[in-house]
């Protein structure tokens, strides 16, 4: 491995690393070019600086161990996209501005931003003076790309505002799913399926953070087994 490939492997790690622990995940320090990941009282996985996950099947052998797993997967090629377009991405040039903010997409009148950090990549969108030479209105969103990335399509006209669903509403839309396919006794094979491809679907389009079922309430007397 050479310098430069070992030195973008080990920036995507340290990112992902910041955004598991912003998600409740512990990490440990990276070794021999990988992220060990733990959930809860033990390793779940391990994370290389090409971008694997790796993992034990005993380590994920419920439910919601499983879902963790996939929001570490999630959050690790999320971080992988916008890391790999830092890393030849342009300074953005506008009067009036300052900063290392890296033009991460520019179409029509609006510009996504990253900004690099200690805490972080932090996302911004703007939209541009008529004369292309300064920006206006900026959106910070903080650590959230995929907002910014839904921001930026709109602002740049690539689709109508109403076209796109809130992170809240996929969740609502999994959850009813989820629901007919545990409830209706009624189903076809076939039609289960076809549910089934739109769960799988709809939670690709969800952030690694959103919840994809309600937390069970809380109920006294019982044991749950």
């Amino acid at each position: 491995m050479n310098n430069q490939n070992e030195t973008t492997q080990l920036r995507f790690l340290e990112e992902t690393a910041i955004r598991l622990r912003q998600n409740g995940f512990t990490v440990e320090p990276i070794e021999d070019h990988h992220l060990p990941v733990w959930w809860e009282k033990g390793r779940l996985c391990r994370i290389s600086g090409r971008g694997s996950v790796l993992y034990r099947q005993e380590n994920v052998d419920s439910i919601r161990a499983q879902n963790a797993l996939q929001s570490v997967i999630d959050t690790a090629k999320m971080t992988s996209e916008y890391m790999a377009i830092l890393e030849t991405a342009p300074l953005l040039k506008a009067s009036g501005l300052t900063g290392d903010y890296r033009v991460l997409a520019d179409f029509g009148d609006a510009v996504l931003a990253g900004h690099p950090t200690e805490r972080g990549v932090q996302f911004v969108t703007w939209e541009w003076d008529f004369d292309r030479e300064g920006v206006h209105h900026g959106h910070y969103f903080q650590d959230d790309y995929d907002a910014a990335k839904r921001d930026f399509t709109v602002r740049g006209g690539l689709v109508q505002k109403g076209a796109l669903f809130e992170p809240e509403q996929l969740a609502e839309l999994y959850r009813a799913l989820a629901f007919v396919r545990e409830q209706d006794e009624t189903l076809s094979c076939g039609r289960d399926r076809e549910l089934a491809e739109l769960m799988e679907q709809v939670d690709g389009l969800l952030p690694p953070n959103v919840p994809r079922q309600r937390d069970a309430p809380e109920q006294s007397g019982m044991t749950m087994k």
